[in-house]
């Protein structure tokens, strides 16, 4: 497979897989699935034995759409792809309170020996298909409870946490996600109408459509975003807005993996990207936006967020862009 054709089309300079830290647009992100899923005829990107053909995953929508409560879609989505994936069998199980849809390996002939687990990214995909599409079935976002690997944790854990569930284990028994039981009572309000609206942009919309709004993190991503860099406010006033103290706000948000200093930074790097890729706005009007007294620590300050400087990734981009 040509890497940096498909990394072309999705409009993703091929630099940036030599950065650790480089960050793409959903927009890009959802590009780049639809477009390996394509080349490869499969929407599970080889992870399992039996290939999860092109078109299988609008075939899943169709199959629930018509579903009466999400816990009938969520038993047709799961015996569905029980019947499209022979490495993995996903099972619901309910109590008064709680959830969880249980991952389960494909056993072994071998009697008492189990099977290996599978990579973090496979596991992660399942549930983060599975989620999207009941968060969008409901049109409101689930929140999961936790969330368990049978894996070791990969170095991408975070970006896990911010999908799925800030309350991540890994090297469990199973692979589970696990939500409020009540969840499952609620009635399916899409149609077959929205559904190839749906179908349109996914994966795109569900990977970022229907992270935790709830959660003191988005609030602040919120409430920045709708608030120019200059004028973001310091800690005290910040917590201040929340009838927090400035110690129970850094409690809080320790408690989410946070901290303020880190979704601010977050928050520059992921306006900058958007800029450098979508606008011909000079450099120096792009750090001063963000809040830069001078150009040369917005380069800096650039570097250290993804590896390269803000002129080579806006070079590198049109570059792709033309290419694509």
């Amino acid at each position: 497979m040509d890497q940096s054709l498909l990394l072309s089309q999705a409009g993703i300079p091929l630099d940036l897989l030599g950065a650790p830290r480089a960050r793409v647009s959903s927009r890009q992100y959802g590009q780049l699935w639809r477009l390996i899923a394509k080349t490869l005829d499969d929407e599970f990107f080889g992870m399992d034995e039996h290939p999860m053909k092109a078109g299988s995953f609008a075939l899943l929508c169709r199959t629930v759409i018509h579903s009466d409560s999400l816990e009938q879609a969520l038993h047709r989505a799961l015996r569905f792809l029980r019947l499209i994936l022979d490495g993995l069998s996903g099972e619901l199980v309910r109590d008064e309170k709680y959830a969880r849809i249980i991952l389960h390996d494909k056993p072994t002939r071998a009697p008492g020996v189990f099977p290996a687990p599978k990579r973090a990214f496979t596991y992660g995909t399942f549930f983060v298909i599975l989620h999207g599409l009941a968060c969008w079935l409901v049109n409101r976002r689930i929140p999961l409870l936790s969330a368990s690997f049978r894996c070791p944790e990969p170095d991408y854990s975070a970006e896990l946490r911010a999908f799925l569930s800030p309350n991540l284990e890994f090297l469990c028994q199973t692979s589970a996600i696990a939500f409020d039981a009540e969840y499952l009572d609620m009635k399916i309000i899409q149609s077959e109408r929205s559904m190839k609206e749906f179908l349109r942009d996914a994966p795109a919309n569900f990977l970022v459509k229907y992270r935790d709004s709830a959660s003191l993190t988005a609030r602040i991503r919120q409430y920045l975003r709708e608030t120019p860099p200059q004028e973001w406010p310091g800690l005290s006033a910040l917590a201040g807005r929340y009838h927090l103290s400035a110690a129970a706000l850094r409690r809080r948000l320790g408690g989410e993996g946070q901290s303020y200093r880190s979704i601010k930074n977050d928050m520059r790097r992921d306006i900058a990207i958007s800029l450098l890729t979508d606008t011909d706005q000079r450099i120096t009007d792009i750090a001063a936006a963000l809040g830069f007294s001078e150009s040369s620590a917005f380069y800096r300050a650039f570097k250290n967020w993804t590896g390269i400087r803000p002129n080579e990734y806006r070079s590198a981009s049109r570059d792709t862009t033309s290419h694509a």
